[in-house]
Formats: structure tokens, C-alpha cells, sequence
């Protein structure tokens, strides 16, 4: 089966028995993957890019002058405009930097640090909330890179720096970038985001291929993993593909948040048609009915 295409499977129609169901995968996981695409940052406040009309809502000057999220997010931008480029990168580095993460974070964090092997992440998200919200920057994969990191546009070299002495001033109306862009401490260029954009031969990968090594390492030390994945739709189906190749590979589990396209590979898993927040947060409540039922503490 193509992991690209649409799964097969349809939700479970009893969304209670869906849920009780989910909640059992998860207390019996030895290890928990989260699996995240850009729904998870939704309960956050963070805009949808689904479509040129929520790019264009969130971004209003690119959709007057009719460019859409492809246009925006290349390197071929940062050539030929490049006010207009770190314009739209600033803002969303200026707006990473000041949203604080939802409880789900926290949630999926409790959760993996009461499971024998932990927690990992793989998400395709730039933003960096994963780290923000306490996890630990050696269990994320971030398989597009991340705003918070710089390269060379070039690229002159393979250097990757953080982002944090570039503190952006965007013209928000006009999507332009008032002050100086940051430049390539080597080469004195234009710098851009360590971040895989669309029609990207010039992304620097070392760092995101670190990280991938040690989310390998870690699999194949667990034996009984359940891929909690999170708005991540088939749009870009990195995220899907990940998740997929755990249950096909690892004998894992599929807890699949989202709502547009909860679809699943098999009835063994589960497809939870809601949004992030909402399901971690009924998930979580079961897991804590179950705790007390367990312990005695539930008089149910």
C-alpha cells in the first residue's frame, strides 16, 4: 500500500468506543511516538495554511499580490525578493517565539515519561513548540527543519547557526522586513531559515539528519510502540509516511488525531476525528479513570 494514498479503513462511528479504544493502545505502549503535522498547533492560536484561502487570510498582502504558501516558502523568493521572503519568515519567527504551547503538550509529555522506553518526536513542524513546551531537544525530529535555525542562502558552506540574535521587524500590511535580514557569518551573504522549502536544492540537512539517526537508534530499542499522530494530513504526507512505517515495520500502533482525515491502515487502529486538544484531553481523562479504577480510588 502507497502510505500517500488515503487510508482504507474509515473512523470507528462510535467516537466513545473510538476514544476507550485509543486508551487502551496507550496503556499498554511501551513507548510513545508523536507523530505531528500542523493541525497540532491549531488549539495554540497558530494560522491554517490549508489552501490559498487560509494562507491569504493569515497573510493578507501575499494574497493581494496573488502569492500562495508554494511562492512564499522558496529559496527562490529569498533570490528575488528578499524583503518579501524574510518578511513572511520573520513574522512567523516573531510569532513562534511568542506563543505558548497548549496543555496537549504537556499531556503527550506525561504520557511518554510514564512509559518504559519514553517518548520521541517526528514532526514536520518548523516552529519549534515541542522544545518551548519542556521536551527534550535530543528526542525531536524535526523532518523539515526548524525557523529557529539559520544557513547560508548559497549555501557557502554546511554551517547552521541559531536564530536567536535576529530579532525580525516585519511590516505585517506589506509582508516586508523593515530591518536588516541576517547575513552568513562566512561569506557575508543572505541567510535563510534551516528550513526544507518547496523546489529546495540548497537546504542544509546535517542537523535534521543527526536527529533522525538518533530517532532510529531509538526504535529499535522498543517493542511495543504506539504513534499518537496529530494533524498531519495527505496534503504533505511525510508525517503520514512516518507514522505508516512504524506500524508496518515495528508492529506499532496508530492513534490518528484529525479532524478532516482520520482514516486509518487497519481496525487494529484508531482514527479520532477531533482536534488535538480535545482528544488528548478525553484520552487523557480515561487514562486517569482507569488509574484510579485500578488503584481503588474509583468508587465506580
Amino acid at each position: 500500500m502507497d502510505p500517500s494514498d488515503p487510508d482504507p479503513t474509515p473512523p470507528a462511528p462510535d467516537l466513545a468506543a473510538a476514544l476507550d479504544h485509543a486508551a487502551e493502545l496507550l496503556a499498554q505502549a511501551d513507548a510513545l511516538i508523536v507523530a505531528a503535522g500542523a493541525g497540532m498547533g491549531i488549539d495554540s492560536g497558530l494560522p491554517d495554511f490549508r489552501g490559498n484561502e487560509g494562507f491569504w487570510k493569515a497573510y493578507p498582502a501575499l494574497g493581494r499580490a496573488r502569492i500562495d504558501f508554494y511562492g512564499a516558502a522558496s529559496p527562490d523568493t529569498f533570490h528575488r525578493r528578499p524583503g518579501l521572503a524574510w518578511g513572511f519568515y520573520g513574522h512567523r519567527l516573531a510569532l513562534y517565539r511568542a506563543t505558548a504551547p497548549h496543555a496537549g503538550f504537556g499531556i503527550l509529555k506525561r504520557w511518554g515519561e510514564g512509559m518504559l522506553q519514553g517518548v520521541r518526536v517526528f514532526t514536520s513542524n518548523v516552529d519549534g513548540q515541542f522544545q518551548k513546551a519542556g521536551f527534550d531537544a535530543e528526542a525531536v525530529h524535526e523532518c523539515h527543519g526548524s525557523i529557529h535555525h539559520l544557513q547560508c542562502l548559497g549555501p557557502c558552506s554546511d554551517a547552521i547557526w541559531p536564530a536567536d540574535a535576529f530579532v525580525p521587524d516585519v511590516d505585517d500590511d506589506a509582508c516586508l522586513l523593515r530591518n536588516a535580514p541576517p547575513t552568513c557569518p562566512r561569506c557575508g551573504g543572505l541567510a535563510r531559515p534551516n528550513i526544507l522549502m518547496f523546489g529546495d536544492g540548497g537546504w542544509v540537512d546535517d542537523r535534521e539528519s543527526a536527529q533522525s539517526d538518533r530517532l532510529r537508534r531509538w526504535l529499535a530499542q522498543v517493542s511495543r510502540p504506539v504513534v499518537v499522530e496529530l494533524g498531519a494530513g495527505t496534503a504533505v504526507p511525510t508525517v503520514r509516511r512516518f507514522s505508516h512505517a512504524v506500524v508496518q515495520q515495528l508492529g506499532g500502533r496508530l492513534v490518528r488525531i484529525n479532524l478532516r482525515e482520520p482514516a486509518v491502515p487497519s481496525p487494529l487502529d484508531v482514527g479520532l476525528p477531533m482536534g488535538a486538544l480535545a482528544a488528548l484531553q478525553a484520552l487523557d481523562a480515561r487514562l486517569n479513570q482507569a488509574t484510579r479504577r485500578q488503584s481503588g480510588l474509583d468508587s465506580d
